[in-house]
């Protein structure tokens, strides 16, 4: 077990340092001018070559990945150019509302979604199964961004049982703000349901087909034994990862939702750095996203033997 985990960490190393230097190069990559951005039109060469020098821009890339890793290794990922305020504080901020709506819809979605596959698989081809796999088939299929708006029209506008858009802190006033992201988790849940509930389904069936399932239903166990403590265990264990892969992927796009609902979550700051081109806080913000994305999947890695204990087997 201590060789599995040595051997998962160690491959997380150059996976961040790849996405350390993925990030640096796609930022060079984005048009426009950052100077030419914050001055004018109307600013003379002299004022934006002195701009471009004072941010570090005429440097080759080489020297500036290399202040800006170093800077990195310390910490410190720079200041904001347009608000000058710190980058990791602001994106840290960003994160813990984003964190809240992705951690709790996917959480409801596995709750949900795990037992709504197993029992689609129990009952193949059966009434229960065509049911959930349609329901889950829908849901996957809804854009996100499309299935917040219905959500908005019609909780928010016909009904009016929540706020249509505007954010309150849950620090400041945990009901209203509970209120207020009670729609993004919502849009999430459903959408995440179905991928879920596919894969639960589709790993519970190839459990059931093998012969230690065969000879637990021949020693008389009722259908429930048999899924819950025979199939579930070793079922789950496909489902586990996708729920880590899930996690980073929400993280990584939920700039449409939280657009859709004006949530002011790390996607919402990614978007309007991008449109800013505010260099220091897009770099923060897509390495912040990646280092995330890497630690997630290492723990569900890490917590994958508990599942299945062959994969720690030399």
């Amino acid at each position: 077990m201590l060789r599995f985990a040595l051997s998962r960490i160690v491959m997380a190393i150059p996976t961040l340092l790849i996405v350390a230097v993925a990030v640096f190069v796609m930022i060079r990559l984005i048009p426009g001018d950052p100077a030419q951005l914050l001055l004018g039109d109307l600013a003379t060469p002299a004022a934006l070559a002195d701009l471009r020098a004072r941010l570090g821009l005429d440097q080759s890339w080489t020297t500036q990945f290399g202040i800006w890793f170093g800077n990195m290794l310390h910490g410190d990922l720079g200041s904001s150019i347009n608000t000058g305020q710190p980058v990791l504080p602001l994106v840290w901020d960003r994160f813990l509302i984003s964190g809240r709506v992705v951690l709790v819809a996917v959480l409801f979605a596995a709750m949900v979604a795990v037992p709504a596959g197993m029992i689609a698989a129990w009952k193949q081809n059966k009434a229960p199964d065509l049911i959930l796999v349609g329901t889950a088939t829908l849901l996957v299929s809804i854009p996100t961004f499309w299935l917040g708006l219905l959500l908005l029209i019609f909780f928010g506008l016909k009904l009016q049982w929540l706020p249509v858009v505007g954010y309150v802190s849950i620090g400041e006033d945990w009901k209203a703000g509970l209120l207020y992201l009670a729609m993004p988790i919502l849009t999430l849940f459903l959408h995440e349901i179905g991928v879920l509930m596919r894969m639960a389904r589709a790993s519970t069936l190839e459990v059931l087909r093998l012969d230690y399932i065969t000879h637990a239903r021949a020693k008389g166990l009722s259908e429930s034994a048999v899924l819950m403590r025979h199939a579930f265990r070793n079922a789950f264990g496909p489902t586990w990862t996708l729920i880590g892969l899930v996690l980073g992927n929400l993280l990584g796009g939920i700039a449409v939702v939280e657009t859709v609902f004006t949530i002011p979550g790390l996607g919402r700051l990614l978007v309007d750095s991008i449109f800013a081109r505010d260099y220091p806080v897009i770099q923060g913000c897509l390495l912040f996203v990646g280092v995330v994305y890497v630690i997630v999947n290492l723990l569900i890695d890490l917590c994958y033997p508990i599942f299945d204990p062959r994969v720690t087997a030399e």
